[in-house]
This record gives C-alpha cells, sequence and structure tokens, in this order.
C-alpha cells in the first residue's frame, strides 16, 4: 500500500472514474446482444487464452462484460442479469468512495493480472466469477455492517454472506480442479496485498488484548484469594461462602455461624 501510495499523486490522473460502473453497464450492452441479435455473444468475449494467442486479444478484457445470468434460485436470465449490473454498480461506488478511483483501479487490474496468469496456466472457466468475487470481498472488508436485501427479499449484513460465501468457496476449492484453485488463489493474492497488513495487525491486536484480559482476571483471582475470615472447623471462607457469618470465640479461633462453639452454662468457668 505504501507503494500505491506513492504513486498516486503521479498517476492518480490516469484513473477511470467509475470503472465499475462503465464494466456494469457494457454487461448491460452485452446481454442485451445477447438477446436480441446474437445469443453466442458470451462466447465471443470470454477468455479463452488459446485464441487469445491466436490474435483475439480483447478477450484479456471483453470477459469482464459477460453478465451473470444464473443463480441458485431458477430465476428469468434477465432478472438475474438486473441483479448482478445493480450489485456491481453499487459496489463500484462503495468501494471508490473508500479508495478513490485510482486504488480501485489498482485493485481492479491487479486482479486481472492474476486472473490472466492462473488462466493461461490452468483454464479460465472461472474468470468472470472470480473477478466479482474479489469485488465483493473487498467491499465486505471494508463495509462489513452493511445490510443487503439478497435477492431483493432477505435483508442481510454483508459481513454474513462473505463468511457463507467464504465457506463455500473454501468448499469448491477443496473438491474442485486446479482452474477453480487456481482463480482463487491468484484473486484473493490481490486481496491480500490490499488487506493482508490490516488483517495481520488486527490479529495481533485481538492476541495482546486477550494476553491483557487473562493478566487481568489473574490478578482479580489474586487478589479475591486473599480472604479476611475462615472457619477454623470448615474452612470455609467469605469468598467460597458470602452468605456465612464469622465470629471469633473465646479461644480466638474464628468460626462461621454453623460451627461457633456454644457459649458455657451460666457459673460454668470460663
Amino acid at each position: 500500500m505504501s507503494l500505491i501510495n506513492s504513486l498516486e499523486p503521479k498517476l492518480g490522473r490516469f484513473a477511470i472514474s467509475g470503472l465499475l460502473s462503465y464494466i456494469a453497464g457494457l454487461c448491460v450492452v452485452v446481454f442485451l446482444i445477447y438477446k436480441s441479435i446474437n445469443p453466442h455473444i458470451f462466447q465471443v468475449l470470454a477468455l479463452d487464452p488459446e485464441l487469445v494467442m491466436e490474435g483475439q486479444v480483447w478477450r484479456l478484457v471483453t470477459y469482464l462484460f459477460i453478465p451473470s445470468i444464473f443463480s441458485f434460485i431458477p430465476l428469468p436470465d434477465w432478472i438475474n442479469a438486473f441483479i448482478y449490473v445493480s450489485f456491481m454498480m453499487w459496489i463500484g461506488n462503495g468501494l471508490e468512495q473508500a479508495w478513490g478511483a485510482f486504488r480501485l483501479n489498482v485493485y481492479c487490474f491487479l486482479c486481472m493480472a492474476g486472473i490472466t496468469v492462473a488462466a493461461f496456466f490452468f483454464g479460465s472457466y472461472f474468470s468472470q466469477f472470480m473477478f466479482v468475487q474479489a469485488m465483493f470481498f473487498a467491499f465486505a472488508r471494508i463495509y462489513p455492517d452493511q445490510q443487503i436485501n439478497l435477492y431483493c427479499i432477505l435483508p442481510v449484513k454483508v459481513k454474513w454472506v462473505a463468511w457463507l460465501n467464504g465457506a463455500w468457496l473454501l468448499y469448491q476449492f477443496t473438491f474442485s480442479g486446479n482452474s477453480f484453485r487456481m482463480a482463487m488463489l491468484s484473486t484473493f493474492a490481490c486481496y491480500l496485498i490490499f488487506f493482508g497488513r490490516d488483517i495481520w495487525e488486527q490479529a495481533r491486536h485481538r492476541q495482546q488484548v486477550a494476553v491483557r484480559r487473562q493478566r487481568f482476571e489473574a490478578d482479580i483471582r489474586a487478589a479475591t484469594s486473599e480472604t479476611l475470615h475462615r472457619c477454623s472447623v470448615c474452612g470455609r471462607t467469605e469468598v467460597a461462602a458470602p452468605e456465612l457469618e464469622f465470629r471469633v470465640a473465646r479461644d480466638g479461633q474464628e468460626y462461621c455461624i454453623d460451627h461457633l462453639p456454644a457459649k458455657p452454662a451460666a457459673g460454668t468457668p470460663a
């Protein structure tokens, strides 16, 4: 991040403001072409390393313009595309507001570079999907308590969606092929470049807080272990049994009220 800080004053003027909104807008154009002109447009734009090597270099970028038309819930493709585009614009506006255009541009291009490298070596089946995942997890990191309406119905905080999504990705990472694994690793390497230091600092801070809490609790236990009263018969103290009353007998010993020696009868020598 220090490198990005040093580059921003020099290169910030070249940043594309509203980058993810432009990508979302081109997704709308591609979807309209898909529905009305060419149903094979997705295949023309998808990232295919072999075709890129043959000269179709536009695929290095245009795979980002393919909208997601499938979901876990069986909805019409136009509804899924609408949700996808709206979500991308929302995420893009949030990230740019938090980072500024330059940092968002750098994050997007780093993710694209990692995805491209993984695609050339292990396959490109999950390229567009992983790009969206990288944007979402960055948004969830910055706005964990932001509420969204899942499928426009269920209100839920972004952080819980991120945790569930992360668990599903780990499951897929375990049982899917190398194409998925490498695309995921390359994408989240970019995520760690931006957030790794913060994650490490927060983890270290939580550990320090836990150590201080343990020390404090140990001091409290040590302080309370020094009792003022202890029964000479049963050994109970005011800490172990706060409800007890204690008395000092004539023999100079302290007793709880349950074991206090009986008073001698009248006329009996003490």
